[in-house]
């Protein structure tokens, strides 16, 4: 079984690559759905966060206030570095834990043995996510695919998507590892300039060859 992982800076793609992969009939584990399941309300984990970080961080509902939690880690590297110990190692747990269950899948299942289409798409799983590298999540991975767009493009989609100031952006953005370093690290580079079909091509010439 192959495990291909998926990342790119913030506001570079991710989510329309995943989706155009699934739409494939790709299996994809998103690891910020996953890092969302697990602060779900009353979670153990959520628990942890509003012990550590105040329960300010939670709505009236007990679900997670997301904005002030970033409010506070990205003006505070310490907590910052905090969050990540918390949560990246569950995340990752998680992730090698379908990982496994999708191979159990796999190799229970007489249909998708044989050599059929769908056979061979299951043989490819994807893990798409945004800290691929600085969690070493690479390690795990039989190769590392790069989304890759400019940083005013980036800045540009996250101020129209997320309603951020270019400076919250840029904070964030500086939190992540360097783009120039990312696409050193990569495989595969796709680039999205903005043209869903041109990016589209790009990864269906790459699927001929896994």
């Amino acid at each position: 079984m192959k495990i291909i992982g998926l990342t790119g800076g913030i506001g570079s793609g991710k989510s329309t690559v995943s989706e155009y992969l699934i739409s494939k009939g790709f299996h994809v584990l998103d690891a910020d759905k996953v890092s969302r399941e697990i602060v779900m309300p009353g979670s153990e984990m959520l628990i942890q966060l509003s012990s550590y970080f105040g329960k300010d961080i939670l709505h009236e509902d007990g679900s997670l206030n997301r904005k002030k939690l970033a409010n506070i880690i990205f003006n505070d590297a310490e907590k910052k570095k905090k969050l990540d110990v918390l949560m990246h190692n569950r995340v990752l747990e998680i992730i090698h834990e379908r990982i496994i269950l999708f191979r159990e899948e796999y190799e229970n299942s007489a249909e998708l043995a044989i050599d059929s289409d769908k056979g061979k798409k299951r043989r490819v799983i994807f893990i798409d996510a945004p800290l691929l590298f600085e969690t070493g999540l690479d390690k795990s991975v039989s190769e590392t695919w790069v989304i890759d767009v400019d940083d005013e493009t980036r800045i540009k989609r996250l101020m129209k998507r997320d309603g951020l100031s270019r400076e919250e952006i840029l904070m964030r953005i500086k939190t992540q590892m360097a783009r120039d370093e990312k696409k050193k690290r990569a495989d595969v580079l796709l680039e999205n300039t903005g043209d869903p079909e041109k990016l589209y091509r790009q990864i269906d010439q790459m699927l001929e060859l896994v």
